[in-house]
Formats: structure tokens, sequence, C-alpha cells
């Protein structure tokens, strides 16, 4: 049976590059091209193509978005097409079937076509399958949290790393910012903080308290599902019952 292949890019050039070195393979059938990815999702489930190359880089929905929209359970062995960083590279290595570098050659084309072939032919579709959802979250951006901020007070300029804060309080249009013995107001909205501070180490008890968890020394039940929440500086704080289960995620455990 031949491989049932499709070939996924938006430079008519490269696609017209990729089946001229496929046209002369007998394994080979070409089921299709793609410009967009959009269109290359409706063309995966249409033929069900044994072999794929996808460009990675493409308007729209890039190559990691064919992906993700089709399911690495459903996709077929995939080469990427890519003029990616090392980085990325390093990542394809790793844990995709194989890619190629724009520009490439001929021998690098027939090396991965020897590869795909033998991923095909053993039916290793299983592993193939964790391989992709390895390289999806291998290449998902790691979450970028705030590391300090800057406070102005008093004609000074405060820097405060996240990291030092104890606790955090709502203050009309303001934050207060509890680091040690200081206090620092912040022009900023809670809801807003929040989303920037890490949840590892940063959760809301109350609606107007955000706390950082490694300064919280002990938690005392209080009446209708409420909690006091005392720092290791003795500051006493309120665990309302709306806030509970962020902090019940957060602890791993029901309190």
């Amino acid at each position: 049976m031949k491989i049932r292949t499709l070939i996924v890019d938006d430079e008519p050039l490269a696609r017209e590059r990729l089946r001229a070195l496929l046209q002369g393979d007998p394994d080979i059938e070409i089921a299709g091209e793609c410009a967009s990815g959009r269109s290359a999702v409706a063309a995966i489930k249409r033929y069900k193509p044994h072999l794929l190359f996808l460009d990675v880089q493409m308007p729209g929905l890039d190559g990691f978005g064919v992906l993700e929209a089709v399911g690495p359970e459903r996709m077929p062995c995939t080469v990427f097409v890519t003029a990616y960083d090392q980085y990325a590279l390093r990542a394809f290595e790793v844990s995709a079937v194989d890619y190629l570098l724009k520009p490439f050659d001929r021998e690098r084309f027939e090396k991965a076509l020897r590869r795909v072939k033998a991923w095909i032919r053993g039916e290793r579709t299983g592993n193939l399958d964790r391989k992709l959802i390895a390289l999806l979250e291998g290449l998902k951006p790691e979450p970028k949290y705030l590391e300090r901020l800057v406070v102005k007070s008093g004609g000074r300029i405060i820097f405060l790393r996240s990291e030092e804060i104890d606790w955090i309080e709502a203050a009309g249009n303001y934050i207060r910012l509890h680091s040690g013995s200081e206090a620092h107001l912040l022009r900023e909205t809670m809801g807003a903080l929040e989303a920037q501070l890490d949840p590892d180490r940063f959760v809301r008890i109350h609606r107007s308290t955000i706390v950082n968890i490694e300064r919280v020394k002990e938690l005392q039940p209080w009446f209708r599902g409420d909690f006091v929440v005392i720092l290791n500086s003795g500051v006493r704080l309120t665990l309302s019952r709306g806030c509970r289960e962020k902090v019940e995620a957060l602890l791993g455990r029901s309190l």
C-alpha cells in the first residue's frame, strides 16, 4: 500500500519543491496540497493521510495550531518544515518524527523520508502520539509572572521584589503591599495584580486580600466556614469561605 501524503505550506515554491522530491518515490501517493493551516485541518480529516509535510510558520493557523486542532492522537506521521530558531529545533529533534530546516537539500530530505517510512511501517503510532503531545507541551511558553514592582513613595522610587511581599490588601482605588514592617501604596486593582503574580506563591484569601502562602504560619477555623490566617509576622487575616477552594488547590488538601 502506498503512503498517502499531504503537503502543507503557504509558499507555492516550497510546495512545488516538496512535490518534485516526492513524485519520484514509488512508495508515495500525493493526496493533496494545502496553502493554509485551516485548509490543512479539513484535508487531514478528509484524506486521512499517512504522512504529512507541515510548514510551521503560516499566517492565521500555524503548524502548531494544526496539530492542536486535529489532535495529536489523530495526526499522521509528521515532518515539520520550518525556519524556526535553534531552541525549537532541539525540541523537534527530541519530540517530533523529523523536521526539515529551510533551505534543505535532497540528501537531508531523503534522510527524513527514510525515517518516516520506518515509523509508518513499524506502526509505532502510539509512540508518535506521545511524541507529538510532548512536542506541544515542550513548546508552550513558560508563563512569566511579575518578579518586581516599582512603587513611588514620598518622591522615591522603590523596587520591590514580589517574593518580598507578605500580603496585599485593597485600599480604595489602590492596593497596599505589605513587606515586613513596611507598607507601600500602588495604584492597581486586586484582580489585575493577582493575574500577574505566581499562583504557586500568591493566593486570594478574601475579595480584598492576597497572601504570600510562604508567609503563612497557621490556619485556625473560625465560623461559617471562614478561617483565621496567621502569618509568621503575627498578622491575622481572614480566609473567606468563597476563597477556600483556591487555598485547598494550592495546598493539595481539604481544609
